[in-house]
């Protein structure tokens, strides 16, 4: 497999001129460093992966989006009775190229393997090729990191369109029992504890992962935060949605 990188660059060379764009709850620095859950969230262009972030960070869905920067979400959630901080990457997509496995992908997305401690991988259960990219991105994830306890969960998105679908449960869970990790179907529109469970499967995981090292230096890039996190934009967009809908039920009167 070949892979296709927007920039020149190699993981040497990172620097801390990568921002994110952040869209944080709470300030991370209130909890010690190993109770630092990063996660970052992975899959195919229209697989719902922001939808699904914002839902279980927020409970909501919102149907429609901006095009993804790569938004870093942040929050403090339990986990086995403990509080810990979590942060959440939001990348832009991936693809295959046609007819292809050579996989085409941001130098950012690089960037945001290497910061995790966890890897949510997404598709679609309606669009087979978007399934068909989470094992290519599998082995490049193993490329970056390719040592060591990597604490993967498959998400098949979009369970509420099933007409539609493509992807088996059964060929998800055998994928995702391939690469070692727990397999899930959620909906994004219309399941929040299916999503929930999920994400909270994968804090889970990472906790424990990040517990069994024994308080090693872990790997990944020091991101500056943010002095007034806030939840603006969210806001701001559920506001948009809120007033699309109210203009175009005027308009039908």
């Amino acid at each position: 497999m070949r892979l296709l990188v927007n920039h020149q660059n190699t993981m040497s060379s990172y620097s801390s001129n990568f921002l994110l764009v952040p869209i944080p709850e709470y300030p991370v620095l209130d909890c010690v460093p190993n109770k630092n859950v990063k996660i970052v969230v992975l899959g195919a262009s229209s697989v719902g992966k922001t939808a699904l972030i914002v839902r279980f960070l927020t409970k909501r869905f919102i149907g429609d989006y901006e095009a993804n920067t790569g938004a870093l979400y942040s929050r403090k959630i339990n986990i086995d009775g403990e509080q810990v901080s979590l942060q959440v990457q939001d990348t832009p997509c991936v693809s295959l190229q046609e007819d292809t496995e050579v996989l085409s992908c941001q130098e950012q997305i690089n960037r945001a393997i290497y910061w995790a401690d966890g890897y949510v991988f997404v598709y679609s259960i309606t669009d087979h090729r978007s399934y068909r990219t989470i094992k290519p991105l599998y082995q490049h994830v193993r490329k970056i990191h390719p040592s060591g306890n990597i604490p993967i969960i498959l998400v098949g998105n979009k369970t509420d369109l099933l007409r539609a679908r493509q992807v088996a449960t059964n060929e998800g869970a055998r994928l995702a029992n391939e690469l070692g990790g727990a397999h899930f179907e959620a909906s994004a529109r219309e399941n929040y504890d299916g999503v929930s469970d999920a994400f909270h499967h994968m804090c889970l995981e990472v906790s424990r992962a990040i517990g069994s090292s024994n308080g090693e230096k872990r790997r990944g890039l020091h991101l500056v935060r943010p002095k007034s996190p806030n939840m603006q934009d969210l806001k701001r967009r559920f506001k948009q949605v809120l007033s699309s809908k109210a203009k175009s039920s005027n308009t039908s009167l």
